[in-house]
């Protein structure tokens, strides 16, 4: 007669799952995001299952109800109704520090759009000089820096960066308005 717990150990055995999102040529692996999602469900009702388990072995001392009715989920954890439809918690916000270097890059660029807008003396020959499209790309870097990283700033830094922005807009208006205007009363001499 065989042993049963041979028959247990010829039933135990284990399975390799190959859970690397990508294939050796770099292609998305099929079912590899399935997978995930599937298995991300699968914890948030594991969490849930602990989260009821917790809150019945410590009842709040509250008056007595009646029992709610059970809910059986997909893996066939039972969980109660309650907890089945409770949101998830929000987890607190916390805002990121400030960085040094962060303030140094928006400075730097916005350094060179000043320049080339004429606010700025060129170092080596010490006169003003008037770049619009120069000024133009520094001025939508630092806009394409900003839609980038929205969300991800301090408030000084957002501060700063929008600060910037704005002084730089409104000067390269000027300019554009004085070089347009410029150019009319040349055009007029000339004629």
């Amino acid at each position: 007669m065989p042993d049963p717990k041979d028959e247990h150990k010829q039933e135990e055995s284990f399975r390799v799952v190959d859970r690397r999102l990508f294939t050796a040529e770099g292609d998305l692996r099929e079912g590899a995001v399935e997978q995930a999602r599937l298995e991300e469900r699968k914890e948030e009702e594991r969490a849930a299952v602990k989260a009821a388990v917790a809150a019945a072995a410590n009842p709040p001392a509250a008056p007595a109800k009646a029992p709610e009715p059970a809910v059986i989920s997909r893996d066939g954890f039972t969980l109660s109704a309650q907890s089945a439809a409770a949101p998830e918690a929000v987890p607190p916000v916390i805002e990121p520090a400030p960085s040094r270097g962060f303030q140094i890059l928006v400075d730097f660029i916005a350094g060179n759009a000043a320049a080339r807008l004429g606010m700025l003396p060129d170092p080596q020959s010490g006169q003003a000089y008037l770049d619009m499209e120069g000024a133009n790309e520094l001025i939508d870097m630092l806009d394409a820096l900003r839609e980038k990283t929205k969300g991800n700033l301090a408030r000084e830094e957002e501060q700063l960066l929008f600060e910037v922005l704005r002084s730089l807009k409104l000067s390269y208006l000027e300019m554009s308005k004085a070089a347009t205007q410029a150019m009319r009363e040349k055009a007029k001499g000339k004629a």
